[in-house]
């Protein structure tokens, strides 16, 4: 039963975190465009996040050393409030993309102490029900905070503190459990080459993931304002790409385990440069065409990663499985560091439809890299079990990496 609580109570944490910081993007963006600022500086916004949660990845690991788990926990919960609380203090883009920075890396943080919590408190079997567990209430919390845009008024200091009491509100949970403190795991090394090594296809895979899910989260809401939308419209059209992405993953799992991964790869990349056209064209079929196409724009996006992820774990051995999962998770960082600003940038200088055009050029690379991999070299004699990998913190390797070895764990 005590298990059990500490479980519930790390998932509740986890909710209220993805609430607070899943709402913060879109909230951005609209608030920008209320308040004056440049599509760019709103795309550089995106990109400053994502330049924190890098931040954070690295860092976490080495503050829970020093200070334990839960401190560390309350200092990254505390640093994202501020990050809020500091929007309506100072409206300047260039100040707003230091708040941005503090966002990105409460979030790694928190993810970093909650996923090494529960390495240390999982078994082989309970890991499988556990983390998927772990996957629906974060993907769950993702959806939800893309509707609440329809609720928060852009650039309102209510706004931004109700987003801050939910942060703040995460500590509650995790920092009022009675169970102990779990020993503080080892960081991984960064050795971002060792993705390169194992499959160079994997790691131009996770890029373009980044290309297509942090340039669509972040900019996303410009893109719904100039097609029309309102802003609660603007939340069902992000959450809809959500939902497409979540219910995606079960039956590209079933592919990815039965058939060549890079053909499903390709094929996934193939169906992300359509569904670009697809968005692109869907502005003439009114709102339900754009939420339509949102859906399946998620749909043949969001799972690239975890194949990719998946890919290259076929290729390495156990004793390698955190480090390499840190690898993947900073060619990610890199794509989506600098996803927003450069669609951003596009759409200033060509208009809404320049961001599905980078991210189908995008695809276009990796469908033509996929090919020549497959030329290079045959596929993996003996394939890891699909796993959907959350683009978390760099301690998503140790978590995952036992039901990779171990496919029955998943159960």
């Amino acid at each position: 039963m005590r298990l059990i609580i500490s479980f519930a109570a790390l998932f509740l944490s986890v909710l209220l975190l993805q609430l607070s910081s899943g709402g913060v993007g879109p909230l951005d963006a609209l608030s920008g465009l209320e308040l004056g600022f440049t599509t760019t500086q709103i795309g550089l916004l995106g990109s400053a996040h994502f330049f924190g949660f890098f931040i954070g990845c690295w860092w976490a690991p080495r503050l829970m050393g020093s200070v334990g788990h839960s401190r560390a926990f309350a200092a990254f919960t505390a640093t994202g409030a501020i990050g809020l609380l500091a929007h309506m203090l100072v409206v300047d883009p260039y100040a707003w993309t230091l708040m941005r920075v503090m966002s990105g890396l409460c979030v790694a943080g928190c993810y970093t102490v909650i996923e090494a919590w529960m390495q240390d408190k999982v078994t082989n079997e309970t890991r499988g029900r556990t983390t998927g567990a772990y996957r629906v209430v974060d993907m769950s919390g993702s959806l939800v905070a893309q509707l609440m845009i329809g609720v928060l008024a852009p650039a309102s200091y209510v706004s931004y503190n109700i987003l801050a009491i939910l942060c703040c509100a995460a500590i509650l949970p995790l920092t009022l459990t009675t169970t102990r403190q779990p020993e503080t795991p080892e960081a991984p090394r960064l050795r971002p080459w060792l993705a390169v090594e194992r499959s160079p296809l994997a790691a131009a895979g996770v890029i373009v993931a980044a290309l297509s899910s942090a340039s669509f989260r972040m900019v996303g809401p410009i893109y719904g304002q100039e097609v029309g939308l309102n802003p609660g419209q603007i939340g069902w059209f992000l959450a809809s790409f959500v939902l497409g992405g979540a219910l995606a993953q079960f039956p590209v799992g079933l592919l990815a385990d039965k058939y060549d991964r890079r053909w499903v790869l390709i094929w996934l990349s193939v169906a992300a440069i359509a569904s670009s056209a697809l968005t692109m064209g869907a502005q003439g079929f009114g709102t339900v065409g754009v939420m339509g196409a949102a859906f399946i724009f998620g749909l043949t996006t969001f799972p690239i990663y975890s194949i990719a992820s998946s890919h290259a774990h076929d290729f390495a051995d156990s004793s390698e499985r955190v480090e390499l999962s840190a690898a993947l998770m900073f060619f990610y960082a890199l794509g989506a560091i600098a996803a927003p600003f450069a669609a951003s940038s596009l759409i200033t200088a060509y208009g809404p439809d320049a961001l599905f055009t980078m991210i189908a050029i995008g695809h276009v690379i990796l469908v033509i890299f996929g090919i020549a991999r497959m030329r290079a070299r045959p596929s993996a004699t003996t394939r890891t079990p699909y796993l959907y990998a959350p683009r978390t913190s760099f301690l998503i390797g140790r978590l995952m990496g036992r039901s990779r070895d171990n496919p029955s764990s998943k159960r």
